[in-house]
């Protein structure tokens, strides 16, 4: 039960920012205290930035001074601001100006000067210029692009130097004020892989996650087969089909590597169900599948281990049940209680009329392809 969608799959790019602009870091008092962060997030300081606990408090303290002087720059220096950046131990703040005279103005907040070029407001109308080509199908030249304050150019930033280049000349952008930046950087965004979400192969059809998996610390997640064969791409999340059986079977496994994986199932409302294992329920209990086209929807089992006869051919080993499902529920999971039970393979009927839907048992897909089903 796929579902064919027409309109292209817009990929978002999450940045992760640490913390906003700071200025000096003398010894003078701060004008406001400063507030007191969560123990957590000095923890998280410690750890990730490798400072001492007294460094982390007199770093958020300097920038706490860094963010209310350059709000206030920003405002006095008007169209000549350029932006401003900390140094690498939030201990100065500098601000770019295109207005040399404005230079004692700036020193006297207690922040560093330097006279650029080109205003911020002049770099911005560049990379807006840039989002506009990419916009007009230029996709896949760069990988991202932005405004650089510390070197008052825009950067692109793409896997080989023709490839900026090539970017930058189709957008018609001032060669002079980029600076081509050649990395391997790929963005990605990050998703969490939850069941009876939807998830998109190649060019647009739709599918249901099934449940989260692990495979050598490599992040998944099961699905069915007829959704993908194996190679191919999938997007939100992204990755890779790795094993895919149809007909015969109807099962797959999608490597999603950088997402994370949730031992969860999207239930009634929005919450979320825990798996908590995949004991395989009796005939007659109670079964509800999550699917990204009817959500969550409940029934009983009727009888395992079904042979059923699709048009693609014949499919043995299913389980059928009456919970309902629709084209884009494919995929999706079918839990009992806690536990794990399969993937959404087909059925007949809808949500409206009712019907009949057969699922893939879950046991079976982890053992022949060696995974590990994610649990709360």
């Amino acid at each position: 039960m796929s579902s064919k969608r027409s309109a292209l799959v817009g990929v978002t790019v999450v940045a992760l920012c640490l913390a906003g602009p700071v200025t000096a870091a003398h010894a003078d008092p701060p004008s406001a205290a400063p507030e007191q962060a969560p123990p957590a997030m000095v923890d998280a300081m410690e750890r990730d930035l490798g400072l001492t606990e007294q460094q982390v408090h007199t770093r958020l303290a300097n920038e706490q001074r860094a963010a209310a002087t350059e709000a206030r720059l920003t405002t006095q220096l008007g169209d000549s601001y350029a932006g401003a950046w900390l140094n690498a131990d939030a201990s100065k703040l500098n601000v770019a100006t295109t207005d040399k005279s404005a230079a004692a103005a700036i020193e006297a907040q207690g922040a560093q000067p330097v006279v650029v070029a080109r205003t911020l407001t002049q770099l911005t109308a560049v990379k807006d210029q840039l989002d506009r080509a990419a916009a007009a199908k230029l996709r896949g030249a760069a990988a991202l692009w932005y405004v650089d304050v510390t070197t008052n150019t825009v950067a692109v930033v793409a896997a080989t130097q023709e490839a900026g280049e090539a970017f930058v000349t189709r957008a018609g952008v001032d060669r002079s004020v980029v600076q081509i930046v050649v990395s391997a950087e790929s963005p990605q965004p990050f998703i969490d892989i939850i069941g009876g979400a939807a998830y998109f192969i190649g060019s647009g059809t739709r599918c249901s996650i099934g449940f989260s998996i692990t495979r050598g610390g490599t992040p998944g997640f099961v699905t069915a087969g007829h959704c993908g064969r194996q190679g191919a791409r999938t997007t939100q999340p992204t990755g890779t089909f790795q094993g895919s059986s149809f007909p015969g079977n109807d099962y797959a496994w999608v490597a999603a590597p950088g997402n994370t994986v949730r031992p969860w199932v999207r239930g009634s409302g929005g919450q979320n169900v825990i798996v908590r294992g995949s004991t395989q329920a009796s005939v007659g209990a109670s079964i509800c599948r999550s699917g990204s086209t009817t959500g969550w929807r409940c029934g009983t089992i009727g009888q395992h281990n079904a042979t059923v006869r699709y048009p693609q051919g014949t499919v043995t080993g299913l389980t059928r049940t009456s919970a309902c499902a629709q084209p884009g529920d494919s995929g999706g999971s079918f839990i009992s209680g806690s536990q794990a039970q399969g993937v959404t393979s087909g059925g007949s009927g809808n949500c409206t009329s009712g019907g009949t839907t057969f699922h893939q048992p879950v046991n079976e897909i982890l053992q022949t392809y060696g995974l590990t089903l994610v649990v709360g």
